[in-house]
């Protein structure tokens, strides 16, 4: 076996693994219940995808993504989409009867898609 602690490259050190840790870090303050779910964001270099989660039951009740066909179609740069995805899923999550969210970032920073998610949402109600 080989160890990789003398060496610069490092298994538990990366951006991947430092998200992965910032989210544990995160998911420890944040729970979501029956009334106030917890919307999660996901984000991958090309798409996001948001899903409002009851921990309590362990149920997804609303989800949207630009991987979606209609937002595949839809015109404007990623933090553009990102909006639309935030107005979509707080339309989704609306008509589930879901009125407050708890937001969870999922370790990224609260920036850029990720703010515009949460502006979308504000703004979808």
């Amino acid at each position: 076996m080989v160890s990789n602690h003398g060496c610069e490259y490092h298994p538990c050190k990366g951006r991947s693994a430092a998200r992965i840790r910032r989210h544990a870090r995160l998911r420890k303050k944040i729970v979501g219940t029956e009334t106030r779910p917890r919307l999660v964001v996901t984000r991958s270099s090309r798409h996001v995808f948001v899903q409002v989660i009851d921990d309590a039951k362990g149920h997804t009740v609303a989800s949207a993504s630009t991987m979606e066909a209609d937002l595949r179609a839809f015109e404007g740069d990623k933090t553009a989409k990102a909006h639309r995805v935030g107005e979509l899923v707080a339309e989704r999550a609306k008509s589930a009867g879901v009125e407050a969210v708890v937001f969870d970032r999922g370790g990224s920073k609260y920036a850029g898609r990720v703010a515009a998610i949460a502006d979308g949402a504000r703004e979808g109600g």
